[in-house]
C-alpha cells in the first residue's frame, strides 16, 4: 500500500512540475509573440526613417554630396526591404524564428548599417555596432 502512495505523489508531483514549465514556457511564447509582432509592426510603420538614417550616416563618413545621392539611393532601398522583412516578421510571429533584421528597430544604433538576415548591402558605408562581431 505504501508503494502505491509513493507512486502516486511521484506522479503528481511529476504531473504538478510539468505544468508549471508548460505554463512558463507559454508565457515565454507570449512574450516573444508580442516582441516579434511589436517589432514587425514598427519596422512596417517606421520603414521610411531608413532615408534620413542613410543620408545622415554616409553623409558623416564621405561627403554631403555622396550622403544626398548614394545616401537617398541607399535609404530608400533599406525603407522597402525593412518594411517588407516587417511584413514578415508580423507573419511569423507566432512561430519562434531568428532575428529577422539587425539592429531590430531603426532607431537603435542609429550609426549602424541595417542588415537583413545577417547579410549587409554592398557599398560605401559598412558600419557594425559594438554589439556586432564585425563580420
Amino acid at each position: 500500500m505504501n508503494k502505491n502512495k509513493l507512486s502516486i505523489a511521484v506522479i503528481l508531483s511529476c504531473t504538478l512540475l510539468a505544468s508549471q514549465t508548460v505554463h512558463a514556457n507559454s508565457q515565454d511564447c507570449y512574450s516573444c509573440f508580442t516582441s516579434k509582432a511589436s517589432q514587425g509592426t514598427a519596422n512596417i510603420v517606421t520603414g521610411f526613417i531608413e532615408i534620413p538614417k542613410n543620408i545622415v550616416n554616409i553623409s558623416h563618413e564621405q561627403t554631403i554630396f555622396v550622403g544626398m545621392t548614394w545616401g537617398v539611393l541607399r535609404g530608400a532601398i533599406h525603407a522597402v526591404s525593412r518594411t517588407l522583412v516587417g511584413g514578415a516578421e508580423l507573419i511569423a510571429s507566432p512561430f519562434a524564428t531568428e532575428d529577422f533584421i539587425s539592429p531590430a528597430y531603426v532607431w537603435e544604433r542609429f550609426s549602424e548599417d541595417t542588415r537583413y538576415f545577417d547579410l549587409n548591402f554592398p557599398g560605401y558605408w559598412i558600419t557594425y555596432g559594438p554589439f556586432d562581431n564585425g563580420q
